[in-house]
């Protein structure tokens, strides 16, 4: 009888550990990142997971295209949530910008800083502030997001609870949305400085790219009420053409200080 028991014990183990341990969970294998794209939202823009940090979609990495609403859902590795920084891209004559019905007139990159990246619906937000706060985060200046949304708070002139990250359509905050404006339209008209020709395909020089973050970071306060933007396109077209093109990438802290269409120039 005793051994019988002792079998039937073994038995009832074996049983338990074939089915992880008789109520245990297998890990997820794949998690979700989802949210919008926005200067207005932005109609089949590009979005994808840059594992490689060169603002280009590259082969295994996550990409979607943003939907009538501006929204994106992303099917990514749960160990790269968070990680990576996720980068929209809006393709000239193809992506529709909800504020005005209309496709783009040029490329631009915005992207989301990896520090805010999170499995959470539909809260990764990409649009001009989240951009500037990327490569704010990138600069090294900034201890973390907390305090390089402070800075961009202060830039603006925006009020200290500013949800700076948060969806500024659909809270209607009028002056986030036109800053936002401002920043894709010169963002846009450097298209052309910003877009080079790497064996046959259309590729982002990120010093110039930084260079012109850097630009526009240092004339925010002119950036928020669109004061005098013919000047700032020209400035920055002018000043981001004498940085050579292809140079190895540096951070925009390196530009926020000698980049300016002719405003005061302002440090961090």
């Amino acid at each position: 009888m005793k051994k019988q028991i002792a079998a039937a014990t073994i038995i009832a183990a074996a049983l338990l550990a074939g089915c992880g341990g008789g109520g245990g969970s297998t890990a997820p294998t794949t998690a979700t990142v989802a949210g919008k794209v926005a200067d207005g939202y932005l109609v089949n823009a590009v979005v994808f997971m840059d594992k490689n940090g060169n603002y280009q979609l590259d082969a295994g990495e996550p990409s979607a295209i943003t939907n009538d609403k501006g929204e994106y859902t992303l099917t990514v590795d749960p160990a790269d949530v968070g990680k990576y920084p996720i980068i929209a891209r809006a393709d000239a004559n193809v992506t529709i910008d909800k504020d005005t019905n209309t496709a783009v007139a040029h490329s631009y990159i915005m992207s989301l800083p990896k520090e805010s990246v999170t499995g959470t619906v539909s809260s990764n937000f990409v649009s001009p502030m989240s951009t500037q706060l990327r490569e704010m985060m990138e600069s090294g200046s900034y201890a973390n997001m907390q305090d390089a949304m402070a800075g961009l708070r202060t830039r603006l002139g925006v009020t200290p609870g500013t949800n700076i990250m948060g969806d500024y359509i659909a809270g209607q905050n009028n002056t986030l949305h036109i800053a936002a404006q401002n920043m894709a339209q010169l963002m846009g008209a450097q298209s052309g400085l910003m877009f080079r020709n790497y064996s046959g395909a259309n590729r982002l020089d990120v010093t110039r790219y930084r260079g012109m973050m850097g630009a526009i970071f240092s004339n925010m306060s002119a950036v928020r009420t669109g004061a005098q933007m013919p000047q700032m396109t020209s400035g920055m077209t002018s000043n981001i053409s004498n940085i050579t093109a292809g140079m190895p990438s540096q951070n925009m802290s390196s530009f926020t200080s000698g980049m300016s269409w002719g405003g005061s120039m302002m440090g961090r």
